[in-house]
């Protein structure tokens, strides 16, 4: 992978409750000079894809939870797509897959991949499930037909891990999310079979990959 793949290969991002709308100009001024994505809050979504119409962008549903009802995270998805957004970022219902109702996890995916033309991910939180529990939830993401599997919204304890990559690269492919603050954990994300980084520090990413001839 060369300097601009791996770029393209980042999501920009910028979530926190505080963020304004500089802090989304200024992530995507960082994507497009880059060659990153941007991975902003859905409040701004229109007003970027004004600002911004170069930038691959994605934004997130049920953020940060996904106790939403199926219904809101559908129209917030489909409203998302209306005003720009190119990916979606979906949060997947925990409760409902620890609570034993696999159909009614996957039924809520399935309906908002169903109600858009754009790329899904689902958001699993693989910090907060046990290795059987992430191989399910990854067993029924894949079967709503979603685009890819990311690993955390990074607003819970733990991150992205390794093992959790592999685990999930042997279904769709993964965006390693939640703790990739440097090159060397973002390639060892990369090697683990994440095809895909989201990651606050994207430009920090970007800045150390490796020269020609330097050692990662």
């Amino acid at each position: 992978m060369d300097k601009a793949a791996f770029a393209a290969s980042i999501d920009h991002t910028v979530l926190g409750p505080e963020t304004t709308r500089g802090d989304v100009e200024r992530v995507l001024d960082e994507a497009d000079e880059y060659g990153m994505n941007a991975c902003i809050p859905p409040c701004y979504v229109e007003e970027a894809a004004e600002y911004a119409p170069e930038v691959t962008i994605a934004t997130v549903i049920g953020f940060p939870h996904g106790q939403n009802t199926p219904e809101s995270k559908r129209r917030e998805g489909v409203e998302a797509w209306k005003a720009g957004a190119d990916e979606l970022d979906v949060v997947c219902n925990r409760g409902r897959l620890l609570g034993d109702e696999p159909e009614r996890f996957h039924e809520e995916l399935a309906e908002i991949v169903a109600a858009v033309p754009v790329p899904v991910k689902a958001i699993l939180e693989t910090s907060e499930l046990p290795a059987e529990e992430i191989r399910r939830a990854a067993e029924l993401a894949t079967e709503a037909d979603v685009a890819m599997l990311k690993t955390s919204t990074g607003f819970a304890d733990g991150g992205a891990t390794v093992e959790d990559v592999e685990l999930l690269a042997e279904f769709l492919p993964v965006k390693a999310s939640g703790g990739v603050g440097d090159y060397r954990t973002a390639k060892a994300m990369f090697d683990a079979g994440a095809e895909r980084i989201g990651a606050s520090s994207g430009v920090a990413l970007v800045e150390d990959f490796p020269d020609a001839g330097r050692t990662s």
